[in-house]
């Protein structure tokens, strides 16, 4: 009885102990999230640490208030926001950006620097200090006025590249049989899961789609240093640089030096004393002070920010059913003047996009529609960008991949020879079982499937000339699930102008006669802190509160789970780097 006395109070304690726990935890993290806006500071440098993942609307996690550990997500629509108000603000004297491996897309590095050169145009200065620059931080860096390299540090500059990850040679070891349906040979989301290398097709394109991102880069940073271009290609190329001094004698950095020497010259530029205070401002802390100092106008413009995996349900990425709602509701608002779909997706369900399509379409004519694409507006992507009436790329986003697929796999061999489980069927038609997992599909299955895919790539297509006013044969030309930059798809009529964010605002301001008096709404609403809080405390928090995450391979499982239906998404895991 003793024992049972114990072990009851132990669990009674260990209970009470969570309770308190969880409600001091609330407690915590609610008293962090609810500090008072800062306030500016006259004479001040705004201080951007280029870290973490860049987001097109990060939510501010109070986690990470208490727990640190985990990379922070920057907000890219807020920081370019941000730099455009400390553009015209007193206060704030200039840009002090300190790189540090910021994980983005180079459409939104390209925003960040579009942002900044337009700053540096008020006659303002922005410097930037780095110990390892990657090359993605160099593009933004490359525009500071003066750039300080760490002597011991490192900056890589010898080009881009793309590296993808095949599974054929797992599934044929573990007997896995991929089923695979596609149209056009550019559609290569699937090749990873039936080949063990690029398709000449594929390297194709990723050939050409790194080419023309990569003389983007070029171009732009030689504006930036004053190195002719096929020098810059040469320097890269050869790998000429490879340590700090190296940067130095070629003229990509101004200086090989300390961060406390950078410090002396933005103080000497202020006209301090080498003993005075250098007063800097978190790049959070302004996105803060500048939203509460925001005056609001009852014209709004309602951006649509659409990120991630277009999907069917759950509670992340680009759901159809709720970004339809989320349209709708813009549209019904008779506040929202105008609307502008910011894309960053390389696509996903075919279903989800177009039940995105259908609710844009509905607004079509009633009030202004512009898109803005992000790093990447490919296949499903692309396809809820269609029914813009303007269309507005970077000249590097990742955009076209017009095709679309079908994936499942038959797991019945696997199951059988190395776990022992079998199956049998028991069936009221020919064709009852035609979605199984557990045997090859026969050779009449795989037509009725096909024929599926083949409607639903006519069904894309056609709706793709008839937004880009062409020929269903012509667009079919620039389609078959290929990828494009977004200077290659203004060549080609897949997009109507490049520019950033808030060209694509602006324009929609325009179009709706509001350009001089609007505001931003941005659809969906952020979430309630308690809400978002308690959706932290799901199965995901050990995630989310050290800093883990879940293994790139288990990812991949999870994202395999979510190709159910028609599928339109841009070639494998593309990321360049």
């Amino acid at each position: 009885m003793a024992f049972l006395r114990n072990l009851l109070a132990t669990i009674v304690g260990l209970i009470i102990f969570s309770i308190i726990g969880f409600f001091m935890l609330i407690g915590i993290v609610a008293s962090a999230s609810a500090d008072e806006a800062p306030t500016v500071k006259t004479n001040s440098v705004l201080y951007f640490p280029m870290t973490g993942v860049l987001q097109e609307k990060a939510v501010e996690d109070p986690f990470l208030t208490v727990f640190a550990d985990a990379p922070p997500a920057q907000s890219l629509l807020d920081i370019i926001s941000a730099i455009k108000k400390a553009k015209t603000d007193d206060r704030i004297k200039g840009i002090y950006v300190e790189p540090m491996y910021l994980a983005a897309s180079y459409a939104g590095l390209q925003e960040i620097r579009d942002a900044l050169l337009d700053f540096k145009e008020s006659g303002k200065f922005v410097y930037a200090y780095g110990e390892y620059l990657s090359e993605g931080d160099y593009y933004v860096a490359s525009v500071a006025d003066s750039l300080f390299l760490n002597p011991t540090g490192a900056i890589e500059f010898n080009g881009l590249d793309v590296n993808i990850t095949f599974f054929k040679g797992m599934f044929d070891k573990l007997d896995i049989k991929p089923e695979i349906f596609r149209v056009g040979e550019f559609k290569s989301y699937v090749e990873p899961y039936i080949r063990k290398d690029l398709s000449a097709e594929n390297r194709l394109q990723y050939s050409e789609l790194l080419n023309s991102m990569y003389n983007i880069y070029l171009s732009n940073v030689s504006n930036s240093v004053q190195i002719p271009v096929d020098k810059l290609a040469e320097i890269s190329d050869q790998m000429k640089v490879s340590l700090p001094k190296d940067a130095e004698d070629v003229g990509l950095v101004h200086k090989v030096g300390f961060e406390d020497e950078l410090k002396s010259v933005m103080k000497q530029k202020l006209g301090l004393s080498e003993s005075a205070e250098l007063r800097t401002m978190k790049m959070n802390k302004y996105i803060q002070a500048i939203e509460k100092e925001s005056n609001y106008s009852r014209n709004r413009i309602a951006v649509i920010v659409a990120e991630g995996d277009i999907v069917m349900g759950g509670d992340e990425g680009i759901v159809g059913a709720t970004y339809a709602e989320e349209i709708r509701k813009a549209r019904n608002n008779d506040r929202v003047k105008a609307i502008v779909m910011r894309v960053n997706s390389g696509g996903g369900s075919m279903t989800a996009s177009d039940m995105i399509w259908r609710e844009l379409m509905l607004t079509k004519g009633k009030k202004p529609i512009i898109a803005s694409m992000g790093g990447a507006a490919a296949s499903g992507g692309y396809y809820i960008a269609m029914p813009a009436d303007t269309i507005i790329a970077q000249p590097n986003t990742i955009t076209g991949s017009i095709g679309i697929f079908g994936m499942w796999f038959n797991f019945g061999e696997f199951l059988e020879n190395k776990i022992g489980i079998t199956h049998d069927v028991v069936k009221t038609g020919e064709y009852s079982d035609i979605y199984t997992l557990t045997r090859p599909l026969r050779d009449a299955e795989r037509a009725i499937i096909q024929r599926g895919v083949n409607e639903g790539y006519e069904v894309f297509t056609q709706k793709a000339a008839d937004a880009r006013g062409m020929t269903q044969d012509d667009l079919k030309k620039i389609a078959s699930g290929r990828v494009w930059s977004g200077e290659q798809a203004l060549s080609n009529g897949l997009v109507d102008q490049l520019g950033d964010f808030y060209d694509a605002v602006e324009l929609a301001a325009k179009a709706a006669g509001i350009e001089d008096d609007y505001g931003i709404s941005y659809y969906p609403k952020e979430k309630p802190f308690i809400e978002e809080f308690l959706e932290k405390m799901n199965a995901k928090v050990q995630f989310t509160l050290f800093g883990m995450d879940a293994d790139p391979m288990a990812k991949a499982v999870k994202e395999l789970n979510q190709h159910k239906g028609l599928q339109a998404r841009v070639p494998g895991n593309l990321e360049v780097r």
